[in-house]
């Protein structure tokens, strides 16, 4: 029986490390903001955070207070942002840990407030607005209330407004009218704000599309996010391309290697039937683990060597290959995705093939892989 230690995702500490630096590079008179939400992309949030801070992010950004508070825990400092926030958020241990909140509506900045005025402290705050995604944030029309508010909770010693800030919706399509439109309306925005008495330490818009090709939106700070991992958030660029490398690495052990005759059934409801007398590896990684059930028949791999197709349907706890006469044993190495560097696919490939984006192949990695981490100080 192969171990849990057959199944194995490789993350590459200075890889992150190098990504960092190559974006703090694209923004050079800008400070960086590396994203680790989502555990990291899947990366590991600690971990990355780190790497990511060795080269040269003077700042975190997270969805959820739980990174926020996470990063802090283990012993993270600088500036950390939480932009998901919710009604009934831990506001207090928020502010004990000093961690920067997004602000895009009234009842957000007042509870926000209170809670600092019941702890004796100042709440560090960046107001949102939608410049044009139509998710989270304020709208323009409502902006110059939300400022104002801000503005009196300042004045009060509640509040300190350190950012403005916005997130772009095709900025993978650098030339796209958007992006123009929502950099107006930020401008715009900011104008407000200033107007209003603010006068925020940073203004954010640019994601890792808009760090790489858009200068005139970097401002105060960037915030890339995909591209400290090394994927290129640029349809029809490769990493390399970019000067990224790809952090992360899936590979499992085959489990077991058997001979089946021509007309053998593969898998649940047989959607894979061998045309030949052939050899078939079982993989111990299914969609469990992260592997997408829409890989049948489709998901690329490497073994000994030589890319290979999953034959049939991706179970919970596993897959099949069909190996055709290839030499094969319990124990050989199936990389599912890397760098490419060595033949293997890419997370991009992967995506391609089951007709998603990359962000959902990294992410979705379960908690019974194991994680191993190579370079960089954990």
């Amino acid at each position: 029986m192969v171990s849990a230690s057959a199944r194995e995702l490789i993350v590459d500490l200075d890889a992150i490390s190098a990504n960092t630096a190559v974006l703090a590079g694209c923004a050079p008179s800008s400070a960086l903001m590396a994203v680790v939400k989502a555990d990291a992309y899947g990366h590991g949030l600690v971990p990355a955070a780190r790497a990511a801070k060795a080269g040269g992010a003077g700042w975190l950004g997270v969805a959820l207070l739980d990174e926020a508070l996470a990063l802090r825990e283990a012993g993270i400092d600088g500036p950390v942002l939480a932009w998901l926030l919710a009604t009934d958020e831990p506001w207090a241990d928020a502010l004990d840990a000093d961690i920067d909140l997004s602000v895009s509506a009234l009842w957000l900045l007042e509870s926000i407030a209170a809670a600092a005025v019941a702890a004796g402290r100042t709440a560090r705050i960046h107001l949102k607005v939608d410049s044009g995604l139509g998710r989270s944030g304020s709208a323009l029309g409502d902006w110059p209330e939300l400022v104002g508010a801000a503005r009196r909770a300042e004045l009060d010693g509640t509040v300190r407004v350190v950012g403005v800030w916005s997130h772009f919706a095709y900025a993978d399509a650098p030339g796209h009218p958007t992006i123009d439109r929502q950099l107006t309306v930020f401008g715009e925005a900011v104008e407000i704000a200033e107007r209003g008495g603010l006068n925020p330490d940073v203004r954010h818009l640019a994601n890792s599309a808009a760090t790489l090709t858009r200068p005139d939106t970097h401002f105060d700070l960037t915030r890339p996010g995909l591209a400290v991992y090394g994927l290129s958030p640029l349809p029809g660029s490769s990493p390399a391309s970019l000067g990224l490398l790809p952090a992360m690495s899936l590979q499992a052990r085959l489990s077991l290697v058997k001979r089946v005759l021509a007309g053998q059934g593969v898998s649940y409801m047989h959607r894979y039937v061998t045309d030949r007398e052939t050899t078939l590896g079982l993989v111990p990684l299914g969609y469990a683990d992260g592997v997408p059930r829409h890989a049948t028949n489709v998901g690329p791999v490497l073994v000994g060597g030589r890319r290979q197709t999953i034959a049939g349907v991706v179970c919970m706890d596993q897959f099949v290959l069909d190996l055709g006469d290839d030499p094969a044993s319990v124990g050989d190495l199936v990389v599912l995705f890397g760098s490419g560097s060595t033949g293997e696919p890419t997370a991009q490939e992967w995506a391609d093939a089951v007709g998603t984006i990359s962000y959902e192949i990294v992410t979705r990695m379960g908690p019974r892989v194991r994680r191993r981490y190579v370079g960089g100080a954990r």
